[in-house]
C-alpha cells in the first residue's frame, strides 16, 4: 500500500485482493486502516521515510500470507512484523550510515497541524529527538519507541523484538534515562515560535546580522546533510556568531531565492526555494523563545516527501 503522498506515481504493488462484492479483502482491509500507523513505527525507528516505505512493503508481503483465523489482534501483529522488518532494516541503515558523506540527518516530512496537537507524537518525530534516537542501539531504539510513543505493553514488545518481558523492561528504562538525559529541553507556544521563525527569515532575507544574532540562543547549533551531492557544512557549526556569518555569507550571495514557512516533523521549519524548486529543508528548534538547532537537509534524495502531506499517527 502506497502513502498517502502526491510525491510518487508508481504503481501500488502492494493492492490486495477485491471480494465479490467489490470490497477489498479482509487482510487489505486491516492493513490500509493501521497504514498509517505502521508507516509512523518504521519512520521513527529509521528516521528514513523511503526506507518506512520499503518497511512496509515487507511487512504487506508477510501479512499478505498470514491465516487471519489465527490472528487474535490484527494491530499487534502487524506492528510485531513491522518492528521486526525495521530493526533488520535498521542494521543495514547503520552499515550505509558509516560511509555516508558529511552529517547524516534524518529524511524532513511535510506534516499535517494535527500531528502538531498530539504533543507525545510531535516530540517523538521532531528533528532534536530523532536525532537523539540515533544514539541508541537498534534494540533501545524499537523498545523506546514502542514504549513510550506508542505505549505498546512490555509483553507485545518482548514479542516484536525477540527478547524476555524482563530484558525488555531494562532495556526500557536504560533507553529512557538516555533520552532524558538528551532530550530538547521544552516547549514554547505557536506564537512564540511564529515570531522565531519570522524574525529569523526577516533578518537571514535582508542580511541583518544583529537581527539573527538576537534571535539565536548563544550555543546554537547548525547541522548540514548535502550527501555528498549538495554542498553543506562538513560539521556542526557551534555558536550564535559562526552560524549567523554563515548564514548571512552564504544565503546573502545568492539570487532567486525565497523562503516560507512550512511545518515540518511537526515543527516549525523553513522551506527555501531556489528558481522554484526545493533547495533546503531547515528544521527549527526553539527553547525559551530562541533558536538552539538549526537543521539543514539539502541532499536532493531526501526532499521527495516534501511534495505532499505525510499522514502520521499514533
Amino acid at each position: 500500500m502506497k502513502s498517502e503522498h502526491t510525491h510518487t506515481d508508481e504503481p501500488d504493488d502492494t493492492a490486495g485482493q477485491l471480494t465479490g462484492e467489490g470490497r477489498p479483502d479482509p487482510a487489505t482491509e486491516t492493513f490500509v486502516a493501521h497504514r498509517n500507523l505502521l508507516f509512523t513505527v518504521a519512520y521513527e525507528m529509521l528516521g528514513s521515510a523511503a526506507d518506512a516505505e520499503d518497511v512496509l512493503q515487507e511487512t504487506w508481503l508477510r501479512w499478505a500470507g498470514v491465516d487471519l483465523g489465527t490472528v487474535r489482534d490484527r494491530r499487534a501483529y502487524l506492528v510485531r512484523i513491522t518492528t521486526r522488518q525495521a530493526l533488520s532494516r535498521l542494521r543495514t541503515l547503520g552499515r550505509r550510515k558509516e560511509s555516508y558523506v558529511g552529517t547524516w540527518l534524518p529524511e524532513p516530512l511535510l506534516t499535517a497541524p494535527d500531528v502538531a496537537e498530539d504533543v507525545e507524537l510531535a516530540d517523538s518525530v521532531s528533528m532534536a529527538m530523532l536525532l537523539v534516537m540515533e544514539t541508541l542501539t537498534p534494540s533501545e531504539r524499537a523498545v523506546f519507541v514502542l514504549r513510550e510513543v506508542f505505549d505498546l505493553e512490555y509483553e507485545e514488545i518482548a514479542d516484536a523484538v525477540g527478547k524476555s518481558q524482563a530484558a525488555v523492561r531494562q532495556i526500557a528504562h536504560r533507553a529512557r534515562a538516555h533520552v532524558a538525559a538528551r532530550r530538547p529541553r521544552g516547549s514554547i507556544s505557536p506564537n512564540e515560535t511564529r515570531e522565531a521563525l519570522d524574525a529569523f527569515g526577516r533578518a537571514v532575507e535582508t542580511g541583518d546580522l544583529q537581527g539573527l544574532l538576537d534571535i539565536l540562543a548563544p550555543d546554537a547549533v547548525l547541522l548540514g546533510d548535502g550527501g555528498g551531492v549538495k554542498q553543506a557544512v562538513p560539521r556542526p557549526i557551534v555558536g550564535a556568531d559562526k552560524v549567523a556569518r554563515l548564514l548571512i555569507g552564504g544565503l546573502g550571495r545568492v539570487t532567486a531565492l525565497s523562503m516560507r514557512p512550512a511545518e515540518v516533523n511537526a515543527g516549525p521549519a523553513l522551506i527555501i526555494r531556489l528558481d522554484g524548486e526545493i533547495d533546503t529543508v531547515v528544521a527549527v528548534r526553539i527553547d525559551h523563545g530562541l533558536i538552539t538547532g538549526l537543521y539543514a537537509v539539502r541532499n536532493p534524495e531526501k526532499l521527495s516527501y516534501m511534495r505532499g502531506v505525510t499522514a502520521l499517527r499514533r
